[in-house]
């Protein structure tokens, strides 16, 4: 049995440890080895293989939090995972900070897929992320649009979604157009309310600095000085693609998001998110960003239901070719 000694302060080696030593038991549980606080930081016991992949766990997370990121199981949990898999790529991530929620709450990313995607952000005009639910698509848009304008870097800041049903009928809802279309625009609201804080999210609105509204209104518009976000684009049509990013004006940067197993449009009806990526593959300035399962930072249940719903669709495009 090989033992190493992982070189921290003593705050930092709590932190690692986590909570009643959540951390450490995930970790040894994982590799099968046995870590202890000592005077130094962390003593490693065990294999020497398997400690060289808890001590590249334990470097990341250490990282995370010299970048002022919180050390959550998710987090614990995809890095273990990723040097269990041997996955390089995914064992070289550590956090970057992003921004400062209202309520003091660091947001930054969590897995490599997410990292790739705000680098994208920081070095195009017009980033396209594609991915299932709960990997951050919109949520991670609108941190990095905060971020812009507390920066100064834009002016105003503009979230729009098509209004496409899933399922249900927008007649039938109660009151005026506005009040119909506001359940769409929810989760823009949610991610704008946790990032800026209530009053000032209504401060900016009243203002017109921040926009919020269905995708129909942004035709005939010149969008410049903003940070523009079109979310769930897999429900636009290519005419509607079109009509959006061409909406970019002077000094603006703009992100798409969707998810392409998910498109509510009739089936006749092409999703423009769909033959964008043919169109626009390869111009500067313009980067595309695809996530994955691996990238899903909510309740693990839901990571391992994309994974099935994966396979079956893999399963049924088999069946479809010999037919």
């Amino acid at each position: 049995m090989a033992i190493e000694n992982f070189t921290v302060s003593p705050l930092e080696g709590i932190k690692l440890l986590g909570q009643l030593n959540s951390n450490a038991r995930q970790i040894d549980g994982a590799f099968g080895v046995e870590t202890e606080l000592s005077a130094n930081g962390l003593s490693i016991s065990g294999d020497p293989v398997q400690i060289e992949k808890a001590v590249q766990v334990y470097q990341r997370l250490l990282e995370g939090i010299r970048r002022g990121a919180d050390l959550d199981a998710q987090l614990v949990n995809y890095l273990t995972n990723a040097a269990l898999a041997g996955d390089e790529d995914d064992v070289d991530f550590s956090p970057d900070l992003i921004c400062i929620t209202a309520k003091g709450r660091p947001v930054y990313s969590k897995t490599a897929g997410q990292k790739k995607y705000v680098t994208a952000i920081q070095n195009n005009e017009l980033t396209f992320s594609i991915g299932p639910a709960g990997t951050g698509k919109t949520y991670l848009a609108v941190a990095m649009a905060v971020k812009a304008f507390r920066a100064q870097e834009v002016s105003r800041i503009i979230l729009t979604r098509p209004a496409v049903e899933a399922g249900e009928k927008l007649g039938y809802l109660p009151g005026d157009l506005q009040m119909k279309v506001d359940p769409y625009m929810r989760p823009l609201y949610d991610a704008l309310y946790d990032l800026m804080g209530y009053e000032a999210y209504q401060k900016n609105l009243e203002k017109g600095i921040i926009e919020v509204s269905p995708l129909a209104y942004m035709r005939g518009r010149t969008l410049d000085d903003s940070f523009i976000i079109l979310d769930e684009a897999q429900n636009t049509t290519p005419e509607q693609m079109k009509m959006f990013l061409t909406r970019i004006g002077f000094h603006s940067k703009a992100i798409v998001t969707g998810d392409i197993t998910q498109i509510d449009l009739p089936a006749s009806t092409r999703s423009g998110l769909i033959g964008v990526q043919n169109i626009l593959q390869n111009i500067e300035g313009i980067e595309f960003v695809h996530l994955n399962a691996k990238d899903v930072v909510r309740n693990d249940l839901v990571q391992r239901i994309i994974v099935a719903y994966e396979k079956a669709d893999k399963q049924a495009n088999k069946r479809r070719k010999k037919d």
